[in-house]
């Protein structure tokens, strides 16, 4: 049997990362703004919007901290209501916060996508739209952008497990104002942390430049029409959420492997996802007809299990050397709404609540071959015909 996997390292750094590291390394310029031009920061915004189709991109310290810039761009006045799913990483209602922004949590589907019914009855009490698309699940972006585009309301997307999806052919991260993407270990392009935002709109790029730390005229670095950052020079202020030259030598090579590891990833996820949907317990929800999906992870439903069946069947995948996460069954979950106790008194979402208390969530990297794949799918399969054996009995 091969060996079971180890779903949490990521990819080998290409060799010309290496080599660009060990250049930077020996001159010492680290500060993306060292440069009088062509810092590798520079060069990675330019290489990133170019490879998106976008006009602008600015690289920063994380997704987080593109989120938080983009709130900030939009001019939104304080406490304004950002409605954003109810299943997403806790780093997004953070960056609401961070914003002064208030969020409203919006009911999520058994298919880990916004509850479009919900969304359409928060919508008119909302000020922007901060699309999760949560572990790479796209939601209905057509039905979003025709109520968001008609109310006039903004739409920002996190596209943080997106990278290279695309919906109906347009790539997810270009659909809203602004598009927000990570380069964080556990993503398609891994620098360890990192982020980048996207838009086609010179204001919001420009005000989002100047408060990411372009002080004192280093905006003109960018390649952004002069007029546009003239208007907000010394009006904004400076959260110095840059990226740096090492980050960018990283992540510049990996651009390049991108398509390589969204073909690999999807192939991985769904040879894994066709194994478990032979099972009447485990359920793969399927993708939507407009999306392609990019996933370096699955997500699954444990279908007709008892709280004590779902707690049995983590343990035996655990046991058997491959842990599952259940969202909503650790107290700490970050994923699980409830436990986002700095919004204080969180809305009852129930449809949200009960699809979390079945989610599953396995990583599937792209650098795994389809032999293990199979073992994890193995691993899962029998974990849970063993739970519904013992039921039986």
């Amino acid at each position: 049997m091969t060996k079971i996997p180890n779903v949490y390292n990521a990819e080998p750094i290409p060799e010309a990362a290496l080599e660009a590291v060990t250049q930077l390394l020996s001159s010492a310029d680290l500060f993306r703004y060292t440069a009088p031009e062509n810092a590798p920061v520079s060069l990675l915004e330019q290489e990133f919007a170019e490879m998106m189709g976008t006009k602008f991109a600015l690289a920063v310290s994380s997704c987080s901290a593109a989120l938080f810039l983009s709130l900030k761009a939009l001019d939104l006045p304080r406490e304004a209501r950002v409605l954003i799913p109810a299943f997403t990483f806790a780093a997004v209602p953070s960056a609401v916060v961070h914003a002064e922004c208030i969020p409203v949590l919006v009911e999520c589907n058994d298919n880990y996508r916004i509850n479009m019914d919900d969304f359409a009855a928060k919508l008119p009490d909302a000020d922007a739209v901060l699309i999760s698309h949560m572990r790479g699940h796209t939601s209905d972006m057509d039905a979003i952008m025709a109520l968001c585009d008609a109310a006039g309301i903004p739409v920002v997307e996190d596209a943080a497990h997106s990278l290279g999806t695309t919906w109906n052919g347009r790539k997810i991260g270009t659909i809203g104002k602004i598009g927000c993407f990570s380069f964080q270990s556990y993503k398609m392009i891994n620098a360890g942390e990192g982020g980048i935002l996207i838009t086609d709109d010179a204001d919001l790029v420009a005000r989002a430049i100047i408060m990411s730390g372009a002080y004192e005229h280093m905006w003109t670095k960018h390649a952004i029409p002069t007029e546009a950052m003239e208007r907000w020079q010394n009006l904004l202020p400076l959260y110095n959420l840059r990226l740096s030259n090492l980050s960018a030598a990283i992540i510049r090579p990996q651009l390049p492997e991108l398509a390589r590891r969204v073909r690999d990833g999807l192939r991985n996820h769904d040879h894994v996802a066709a194994r478990l949907n032979t099972s009447p317990n485990l359920d793969v929800p399927a993708p939507l007809s407009a999306e392609k999906r990019a996933p370096d992870s699955i997500q699954f439903n444990l279908v007709d299990m008892n709280d004590e069946q779902v707690d049995a069947f983590a343990k035996l995948t655990a046991e058997r050397g491959m842990k599952v996460q259940i969202f909503g069954k650790s107290v700490d979950n970050a994923r699980a709404f409830w436990n986002w106790q700095f919004l204080g008194d969180t809305p009852e979402l129930p449809t949200t609540r009960t699809m979390l208390m079945r989610a599953c969530d396995v990583r599937l990297p792209a650098r795994l071959t389809v032999e293990e794949c199979d073992v994890i799918a193995d691993i899962i399969l029998g974990a849970a015909q063993s739970v519904a054996s013992q039921s039986a009995a």
